[in-house]
């Protein structure tokens, strides 16, 4: 199947304005997730709670759309406020052991290395996997998993190289060694198939903002059946616990599944607008974004390369994603001012650790990326 991209970009008012290639740190919203949001804010601004219970069946129907994008049933699903808030949720409440392992990359973002930093004073070590030009050796990673290992934490692409995992490969390593399978899926979910079941996965969070197209601050965190019982609750509230709209009850007994890491009242607005988005995202179905994201960055890596500039990561089928960041050779410009020269000529990227990263979504075109390397010297 072939995307209408025309009809489909009338769906991000931003294409009017910008090249817009920065999804890899906070997306555009569509008009539809405007929408949402707006009808919500209108709801409470004429009459308060009095439609309470249409937010929780849009709530309840945002749960079923996030399962259906990674292939899990909805009890599975808990909303986090972001991708930290979740990663935070395993590391804090499993039963760790003095000696245990956890293994992941020495390229992760700080939201995938701080919670296990932290279990240090528990007696936890982390043992980090070396990323070399731009791709990780999953070889390496088989290597480093042993007896001691708890937890295999990693991104499913990594946020500067662009080097997506092969999330069956480290699931199955994962599924017969009995370790659990952590992945940040934030730069990820929304532009790569995810099936948790197939992959093994054990747990998964990422926020709504970047290749999900929602907004910041609703998140969804996956926690496998398998592993439910093992993860207690470290951040209670009302609504942790069954029977939760009895307000004198005072039995300390969690709510079934994923339910149970909700503490609280949830960020309702957030949430409509990340059922649009999820709605979006299914519509156009993920394996027609995930082809148009990589034949555009293909394009534009190649004319990268003739142009003399160095694209960091791999290409390689099954490696490459939406994230493409590149520097130029010893004698060119200086990054930073061809930052600011895609700037002024209205693209949006973004800087990180020395190179330019651009980040298209699958409404970007070829035409646009023509355009970012007109304008590169």
């Amino acid at each position: 199947m072939s995307l209408d991209l025309e009809t489909l970009r009338q769906e991000f008012p931003v294409t009017r304005h910008w090249v817009y290639c920065n999804h890899a740190a906070v997306a555009p919203i569509s008009t539809r997730v405007a929408n949402a949001i707006q009808g919500v804010l209108t709801d409470l601004n004429e009459f308060g709670a009095v439609h309470w219970k249409s937010w929780g069946k849009t709530v309840e129907h945002a749960r079923q759309l996030a399962a259906r994008l990674i292939n899990c049933d909805p009890d599975e699903i808990a909303f986090v406020k972001n991708t930290s808030d979740g990663l935070s949720l395993l590391s804090n409440g499993l039963d760790w052991k003095w000696g245990d392992k956890v293994v992941s990359i020495d390229t992760e973002f700080p939201a995938n290395v701080y919670p296990w930093l932290s279990l240090k004073k528990r007696g936890v070590e982390l043992v980090t996997i070396s990323e070399r030009k731009g791709r990780v050796d999953l070889h390496e990673i088989e290597q480093a998993l042993d007896a001691r290992t708890r937890v295999l934490t990693v991104s499913y692409v990594q946020y500067l190289s662009g080097f997506r995992v092969d999330l069956d490969a480290l699931g199955e390593m994962c599924r017969t060694r009995g370790i659990i399978f952590c992945v940040d899926a934030i730069q990820g979910l929304g532009a790569f198939e995810i099936d948790v079941r197939r992959q093994n996965i054990d747990f998964l969070s990422a926020d709504g903002h970047k290749w999900m197209l929602a907004t910041e601050g609703a998140g969804v965190a996956y926690l496998s059946k398998r592993i439910v019982d093992q993860v207690t609750p470290t951040v209670l509230g009302w609504m942790n616990v069954e029977h939760f709209n009895d307000f004198n009850q005072r039995e300390l007994n969690f709510r079934h599944g994923a339910l149970r890491y909700e503490c609280g009242s949830l960020n309702t607005i957030g949430i409509y607008g990340l059922a649009a988005a999820l709605n979006l995202l299914l519509e156009v179905g993920i394996k027609n974004i995930s082809g148009q994201i990589l034949t555009i960055t293909t394009h534009l890596c190649d004319g990268l390369s003739s142009k003399g500039y160095t694209v960091l990561g791999s290409r390689a089928h099954g490696e490459a994603s939406g994230i493409v960041s590149f520097r130029p050779g010893i004698r060119g410009p200086e990054t930073r001012a061809l930052f600011h020269r895609l700037e002024e000529a209205r693209v949006a990227t973004a800087l990180r650790g020395g190179h330019i990263r651009v980040a298209p979504h699958f409404y970007n075109t070829q035409a646009e990326m023509d355009q970012i390397l007109s304008v590169l010297p």
